[in-house]
């Protein structure tokens, strides 16, 4: 499946946060200048790049000139993945901003979001079944994967139309049994991203009636790096945001050589180039480290986790004892959203702006 199941578990950072109490030294021991480090990556179409980044020799090649070790490692369970960097397995892991907020961060792990990848650009949306504005989904059961990106999405859209969680009913299913449940006819709303969304739509008489393009922004793809350790490590920095942007440079070409590139990204990720260029095309991606400094810098990226952090909030993801949605404190070059003394989520372009100015 192309793109896995970027999902948040709420009780996943209550254990984690009792894990990392215990594991003390092993978030000690991350701090320290080391020259082997371990990435972890799943599948999803802005993450792919990593796969072929490992397969083809560029990461080792930007490895080698920092005179480091990357490990590349695919974890097939997304949460999983981000459940094992918060618990210091991992220096380094693909998640989005809600993630990044509600995983690590809610488990008191400083966290630093080095480079800003891409953002949802039309790949999560809702389909109403028989209906043709999202107006007409009130009163409706709406099958989603519960206090997920689809869960605030369809928050987002709700909102949009004057509506509220209070209208519908949110039934919480499985990312593996949507497009067969949409299928039968207790079933006539839908909250989903692709390529699940893109077989949903396939079928006769829906329509998609909100998606994340009318949130442009909002469902961010980040690679997130254990702050401490980036900041002993700074080789690690430069060396993961070098490989990322020869690795994007490559695979948007237009050549032969982008060509095998993104063929290798598909195939890797179950689908054929075609499917994966029809992924692309609901992603805004960053290219170059210009476009991703300009968005990370936008006092709009603090607006945008202002609202992912009362949703967040809303829905008990910031752990059982935070009194308001800014008790974390996430800290973008244009402020601070939240408690300036629990800085826990950070926006750093410095890495990105040494990539736009060939200084890596």
């Amino acid at each position: 499946m192309l793109k896995t199941l970027r999902t948040v578990k709420k009780a996943a950072a209550v254990v984690l946060a009792s894990f990392i109490a215990i594991a003390g030294s092993t978030q000690a021991a991350q701090a320290e200048e080391k020259t082997e480090f371990k990435l972890a990556w799943t599948i999803y179409v802005g993450w792919m790049p990593w796969d072929y980044g490992a397969a083809s020799g560029i990461v080792d090649k930007w490895a080698d000139k920092y005179g480091i070790k990357i490990d590349v490692v695919q974890v097939n369970d997304y949460v999983e993945s981000i459940n094992q960097y918060t618990a210091g397995q991992f220096d380094a892991t693909v998640m989005t901003n809600m993630d990044a907020l509600t995983i690590p961060a809610a488990s008191g792990v400083d966290s630093t979001a080095l480079i800003v990848g891409d953002f949802s650009n039309g790949n999560d949306g809702v389909v109403l079944k028989g209906k043709k504005s999202l107006k007409d989904i009130k009163g409706q059961n709406v099958n989603l994967v519960e206090l997920s990106v689809s869960h605030y999405l369809l928050a987002r859209g709700l909102e949009s139309v004057g509506m509220s969680e209070r209208d519908v009913t949110v039934v919480n299913t499985s990312d593996a049994d949507l497009v067969a449940a949409f299928t039968t006819s207790d079933v006539t709303a839908v909250t989903t991203w692709n390529p699940l969304l893109s077989e949903i739509i396939s079928m006769p008489n829906n329509s998609k009636v909100f998606d994340s393009s009318m949130i442009p922004g909002e469902i961010i793809d980040l690679l997130v790096v254990n702050t401490e350790t980036l900041a002993a490590n700074p080789k690690l920095g430069k060396a993961l945001t070098g490989a990322w942007y020869e690795i994007l440079a490559t695979m948007s070409a237009g050549d032969d050589a982008a060509a095998k590139a993104k063929t290798f990204m598909a195939e890797a990720s179950g689908t054929d180039l075609a499917g994966y260029e029809a992924q692309l095309a609901s992603t805004k991606m960053f290219y170059t480290p210009a476009e991703a400094v300009a968005f990370t810098t936008s006092a709009k990226l603090t607006e945008t986790m202002q609202k992912v952090s009362e949703f967040s909030f809303e829905h008990g993801l910031l752990g059982e004892g935070a009194p308001d949605a800014g008790f974390i404190g996430i800290e973008t070059p244009a402020g601070v959203f939240g408690d300036k003394g629990n800085i826990k989520l950070r926006f750093d372009p410095s890495y990105m702006t040494m990539a736009a100015k060939g200084a890596l």
